[in-house]
């Protein structure tokens, strides 16, 4: 098992604080504060420089939904911006993110995720295929995908959540890219179709969230689907020269369930897997994600 740090030279990320129950993030020219369940310990700075330094400061509410845990509202100061914009850049991969505040704490990205858009710029150029096909499901605002059509590939982007797509085509226009394919659906119910297409890809990204809605009602809960999920994601991943990156958000799934449910589906030669992490100024690592990447 291995751990990976977002990477602390990018300069419109950081995070400033953390403990007991929150974090404390800059995003370009925005401080932000929001929950962060893992984040158990104390905080270093006190909770005035909190509210002094912050933006905006995330407050939960009770939703009326199993998944809505992480609704509320942000308290912005009136130097709080809605929507503002940030860059990432990795070797030749140039990309830029607008941002802004969400009922659900999000602002667009997860910054942990970084490595993993390192990982998959890297892997894809180093295909053999001049245009490798790369499937990105459960793909938000399309970081990846980013990555992915930055190396090169020829991308399907699928997100249930149509203003997902939207955001992720403003993200593609700003980082001056074009040509991916969007999907509004459902992502189990869109593998099983290219499964009977018999189409396959060179690259398949899962982001699952422990709960979530398809556009038409489906129910996504993470333990009952993704084994399914995966079993026919097999299906569609090119025997060779190919790879698949899982993320794992939710709260009590380690390393090890990602590389025992991979094992049982996958013929696995060369794989990674560990946590990701994010490291603050008071050198606490915060654990934000489990991920497992494969090779064929």
């Amino acid at each position: 098992m291995i751990l990976l740090e977002t990477p602390t030279s990018w300069p419109d990320y950081e995070l400033i604080d953390s403990g007991d129950g929150e974090k404390l993030e800059r995003f370009g020219t925005q401080i932000l504060a929001r929950p962060e369940p893992q984040a158990i310990w104390r905080k270093t700075l006190m909770q005035t420089d909190w509210e002094r330094m912050a933006n905006a400061y995330f407050v939960k509410k009770k939703g009326n939904r199993e998944y809505d845990n992480e609704w509320g509202e942000w308290n912005k100061k009136s130097s709080c911006k809605e929507q503002w914009t940030i860059s990432y850049n990795y070797k030749q991969m140039k990309l830029k993110f607008r941002l802004g505040l969400t009922s659900f704490k999000h602002v667009g990205i997860f910054p942990e995720q970084a490595t993993s858009w390192n990982f998959i710029f890297d892997t894809v150029q180093q295909l053999p295929d001049k245009s490798p096909s790369v499937l990105n499901l459960f793909a938000y605002t399309g970081a990846a995908s980013l990555a992915a059509m930055a190396a090169g590939a020829d991308v399907t982007h699928v997100d249930a959540v149509k203003q997902n797509i939207t955001w992720s085509r403003e993200n593609m226009e700003l980082s001056k890219l074009d040509g991916i394919r969007w999907i509004v659906d459902d992502a189990v119910k869109f593998v099983a179709r290219e499964v009977r297409r018999n189409k396959t890809y060179h690259g398949i990204i899962l982001d699952p969230p422990a709960y979530g809605r398809g556009p038409e009602g489906e129910k996504w809960i993470l333990e009952d689907n993704l084994c399914l999920l995966l079993e026919n994601c097999k299906k569609i991943l090119a025997e060779k020269n190919s790879f698949l990156v899982l993320n794992l958000y939710s709260m009590g799934y380690s390393p090890i369930i990602a590389e025992s449910l991979i094992k049982s589906i996958f013929e696995v030669t060369h794989y990674e897997l560990g946590e990701l992490f994010v490291t603050d100024r008071g050198m606490r690592k915060l654990p934000l994600g489990v991920f497992l990447r494969l090779k064929n």
